[in-house]
C-alpha cells in the first residue's frame, strides 16, 4: 500500500512491472507507472511498430533508456534514430517525441514525479 510523502503518495517498495498491468494508451503505445515518491519516478512504455509519442514538454527532467527496439528520437530540435542499449536525455520544457521505427520497450525516469501519472490524468483522453 502505498504511503504519503510531500504532495504524492510513494509507490510500494516491490513492483513486479508486468505488461499486463500496463494502461493502454491507444494507438499502440501501453504504460506503466513503477516506483515513485515526489522526487522521482520510473515508467515502462512499450510501443508498437509504428506509434509515435508526440512531441510535447513538460517542466519534468526525464532521462529514458531504450530497452528494446528502435526509434527516431526528437529532444529540442535535434534527431537522432537509436536502438536497444541506448539512452536520451530530456531536459525541462525541451519538446521531445519519438516515432517507433522497431518494435520496442522504453524506460522512462522523471524528476520530479510525474504527478499526472500518479493520479491517471494523464490517460484520460
Amino acid at each position: 500500500m502505498p504511503d504519503t510523502i510531500g504532495t504524492v503518495e510513494r509507490s510500494k517498495l516491490f513492483i513486479r512491472g508486468d505488461r499486463e498491468d500496463a494502461v493502454d494508451m491507444g494507438n499502440g503505445v501501453h504504460h506503466l507507472v513503477l516506483g515513485y515518491d515526489d522526487h522521482i519516478l520510473m515508467a515502462k512504455a512499450w510501443f508498437a511498430k509504428g506509434a509515435v509519442g508526440q512531441l510535447h514538454k513538460h517542466h519534468h527532467s526525464q532521462v529514458v533508456f531504450i530497452a528494446e527496439g528502435k526509434f527516431e528520437v526528437e529532444v529540442a530540435g535535434e534527431k537522432q534514430v537509436m536502438s536497444a542499449g541506448e539512452c536520451f536525455f530530456v531536459p525541462s520544457e525541451a519538446m521531445h517525441g519519438a516515432v517507433c521505427l522497431e518494435e520496442g520497450l522504453l524506460i522512462d525516469v522523471f524528476s520530479p514525479a510525474r504527478e499526472d501519472f500518479i493520479n491517471g490524468e494523464a490517460y484520460k483522453s
